[in-house]
């Protein structure tokens, strides 16, 4: 792997902020400067940024390496992005109800997706549930050999969303946090909801169509998976037990009260992943925990299901950490919005999607622009709240037809 220079940008420099300096990149890190240090402009701000438009295609899911410069004048510099949750890509296994693809061809499709909205580290969240079909125990197995078997520039690990019902497939997920296959754990019970929306036949046909079945036989398999309630807390310790054992760091989903979230942070998981209600948030980060929230909820001005203002909650210091949720392209965009709205600066709005969510998943290589990193960068134009360039591992992962032009070797 050759040298990458990239020069004449505005660079997001810890807590030094945003200041004009050159990033140097050798053997995948972050190099010193020339002068062991950084070259500070006091003059830079926020609102002094001007970008250019983007127009034209993209070249995306290849490295482009060797003794090069990156012209990033105008332009914004800023750390990797880290994703802790997104499941964006089970739309590329499973573009339609019931019609899947192969993992390995769904997961090219996901990395270019990421590579080019900035993101450089992914935990894809994978959910290992009682369903059949896209969520299922074959599903997943079929995802972790992929990723197994792949080469992949950006970093994609996985976020084991356990649902709690799912007592058949514990024995595997034990195993494959044993073997080193999970990053991160989070604590998922979606099976009452299901039940509950079974209900309707409208409701219950997203989830039978996902499964691939009838909706009077899913309905009949939830109903008899319900029934094995008494043996889920038992479940939990031995997950959780795995869990802490590995190292792993651990999340609860969808925290209804503050007496739930304390049960999960006394298993030890300290994020909390989208709190129902805003004193659950509240609460959880008076406790110290990580505080997740979905970009997309910046993005469209509220939760699509009427629940708590993620931006409100970022703007308040409850909100800590923000991920793609369902939609790659919001993490950039929800933190250039967050800095417009004028209460956080892009630093603090930047640092949800990049040093926090590192942080919280106990990467402690990257997330900030230092000598010695990963070096994960994006190059962005503040103008259109997009990727120029993506640099993952220190290798130029994408590039636009405006970035190609910028880079020389």
């Amino acid at each position: 792997m050759r040298d990458l220079r990239l020069t004449g940008g505005t660079v997001l420099l810890g807590s030094e902020g945003l200041v004009k300096t050159d990033v140097f990149v050798r053997d995948g890190l972050i190099a010193p400067t020339s002068n062991g240090g950084s070259i500070t402009d006091s003059s830079i701000t926020d609102s002094s940024i001007t970008g250019h438009s983007i127009t034209g295609h993209s070249i995306t899911g290849r490295s482009i390496t060797g003794g090069s410069v990156f012209d990033a004048s105008g332009l914004l510099v800023l750390p990797g992005i880290v994703d802790l949750h997104g499941d964006a890509f089970e739309r590329q296994l499973q573009p339609r109800p019931g019609v899947d693809f192969p993992a390995d061809l769904a997961l090219r499709d996901t990395e270019a997706q990421l590579l080019a909205n900035g993101i450089t580290t992914a935990f894809h969240g994978i959910t290992l549930s009682w369903e059949p079909g896209l969520r299922s125990l074959t599903a997943w197995s079929a995802l972790l050999a992929a990723l197994d078997a792949g080469s992949w520039t950006c970093d994609m690990r996985v976020h084991l969303r356990w649902e709690a019902y799912n007592l058949q497939a514990l024995e595997t997920a034990l195993s494959d946090i044993a073997a080193g296959r999970v990053h991160l754990l989070a604590f998922n019970d979606h099976t009452p909801s299901i039940l509950k929306k079974l209900k309707d036949p409208m409701e219950g046909a997203k989830y039978s169509g996902r499964a691939g079945m009838k909706i009077e036989a899913f309905r009949a398999m939830a109903e008899e998976v319900a029934s094995r309630a008494t043996d889920v807390p038992a479940a939990l310790d031995r997950i959780a037990a795995a869990a802490r054992a590995a190292g792993l760091p651990m999340a609860s989903h969808d925290d209804d009260s503050i007496a739930t979230r304390d049960r999960f942070r006394a298993r030890g998981a300290s994020i909390c992943e989208f709190p129902i209600g805003e004193a659950v948030g509240q609460a959880a980060r008076a406790a110290g925990d990580f505080v997740v929230m979905g970009s997309p909820n910046v993005v469209r001005g509220g939760s699509h299901l009427g629940w708590a203002s993620a931006a409100l909650l970022a703007e308040a210091g409850v909100c800590t950490v923000l991920t793609s949720d369902y939609y790659y392209p919001a993490m950039m965009r929800a933190v250039f919005i967050l800095a417009d709205r004028g209460v956080l600066d892009l630093a603090r709005a930047w640092a949800l999607i990049s040093e926090n969510p590192a942080r919280a998943g106990g990467l402690t290589d990257r997330g900030t622009i230092e000598a010695g990193k990963r070096a994960d960068l994006v190059v962005a134009d503040p103008a259109t709240s997009r990727a120029v360039a993506t640099i993952a591992g220190g290798r130029v992962a994408h590039v636009t037809a405006e970035g190609s032009m910028r880079l020389s070797h």
